[in-house]
């Protein structure tokens, strides 16, 4: 599977999981109901799709402007705090409003977040690609 239909069914299958498993550990770890929990986890969804595509768009056109090219370890970790660092400042005050909890607990659940995203994935680009095979950029040169 390759293209946009490739994509399409990442980000569906990606985001679905997600919010299943998001929902059920803000609800465990809030004290919150698993539907309060839910839109929680559907709104954060929703907030991560938005704020990617913005700060990927940011960062790129930054990117364009300096006069050294390609990524480096320090750029790479440059992009990845940034963009976790968005999504703390916006989705913490939105947690503790939410669910009912304070600022910390909520900064808490954040970080719990950022790792359990952190492995989820990885293990579902790696589960994906043996499902649906790579994508035509990571196949080797003949196998296009």
């Amino acid at each position: 599977m390759q293209g946009i239909r490739r994509r399409i069914v990442f980000v569906t299958l990606y985001e679905l999981i997600a919010i299943v498993a998001t929902s059920a550990g803000l609800a465990a770890f809030s004290d919150s109901g698993l539907q309060r929990a839910g839109v929680a986890a559907v709104v954060s969804s929703a907030v991560a799709v938005v704020w990617n595509v913005v700060f990927n768009t940011l960062f790129e056109r930054w990117e364009a402007r300096q006069t050294v090219r390609g990524r480096s370890l320090a750029r790479r970790a440059a992009h990845a705090i940034g963009f976790e660092g968005g999504l703390v400042v916006t989705l913490v005050p939105f947690f503790a409003w939410w669910l009912d909890i304070t600022l910390w607990q909520a900064f808490v659940l954040d970080l719990g977040l950022l790792l359990f995203f952190l492995v989820y994935t990885f293990v579902f680009n790696w589960t994906f690609d043996r499902i649906f095979g790579l994508p035509a950029s990571a196949l080797p040169v003949g196998e296009r």
